[in-house]
């Protein structure tokens, strides 16, 4: 039976399973996988447990190694580089007159590859952004259009419950929130106080429903947040 790790990345704020690949790893450590992207580096917040031959497949990747000091050195170069690549991308977008908002920079460990996270209304034919950008940091861009939720995913923040937004801590995919669970548990349906920061209705509201009372289209048990 292959074991399996829970490595979670700043960036995104997501987590993906890795392959243990020998690699002896705790909760906390700082690890180099190899991702779709190239490599990176990730946290582990999941320790190795073994899972049936079903839950791997060709697309589970590996754990190469726990990282190194040139490693995070590495990284925090990186981070500044990200920083100048906000910058110089933003202000891109405003000399195009580009309508869409950037959100974040990722660039891998092995700099074969920069992702530019950003937001918009439509679709945006940033052909000519991809061309500026490629010219002045002289690797590979992917530009990756994502939704609020991903946004403030990504970004952070405190809810109206006064607590650290529960996308940016445990969730790692939006479930669908609709007015009618809000219904069943009784909530105030004022759009200030059943709406979360990303302007959609909050992820919470799915903790507290049944899932055999029909609002969901799912059976089995309620779900709820881990605890601390």
């Amino acid at each position: 039976m292959p074991d399996l790790i829970g490595v979670k990345f700043k960036k995104t704020g997501k987590f993906l399973f890795f392959k243990e690949n020998g690699v002896k790893v705790k909760c906390g450590d700082q690890c180099v996988v190899e991702t779709d992207h190239g490599t990176e580096l990730g946290i582990v917040i999941i320790p190795a447990h073994t899972v049936g031959e079903k839950a791997v497949n060709n697309r589970t990747r590996r754990i190469l190694r726990i990282a190194t000091e040139e490693d995070v050195r590495i990284s925090d170069e990186l981070s500044a580089r990200e920083r100048e690549a906000m910058s110089y991308c933003r202000s891109k977008i405003e000399e195009r007159n580009l309508e869409m908002k950037l959100v974040a920079v990722d660039f891998t460990l092995d700099c074969s590859k920069a992702i530019f996270y950003f937001t918009a209304d439509g679709r945006i034919d940033f052909r000519d952004l991809v061309k500026d950008l490629a010219h002045e940091f002289h690797l590979r861009i992917e530009m990756r259009q994502i939704g609020v939720r991903d946004e403030a995913k990504m970004l952070g923040g405190i809810g109206v419950c006064g607590r650290p937004l529960c996308c940016s801590q445990f969730l790692n995919r939006f479930e669908p929130v609709s007015i009618k669970m809000a219904k069943a548990q009784n909530l105030i349906l004022n759009p200030s106080k059943i709406s979360g920061i990303c302007g959609r209705l909050m992820c919470c509201i799915n903790f507290e429903i049944d899932r055999d009372c029909g609002f969901c289209g799912k059976k089995g048990k309620k779900e709820t947040p881990p605890s601390e």
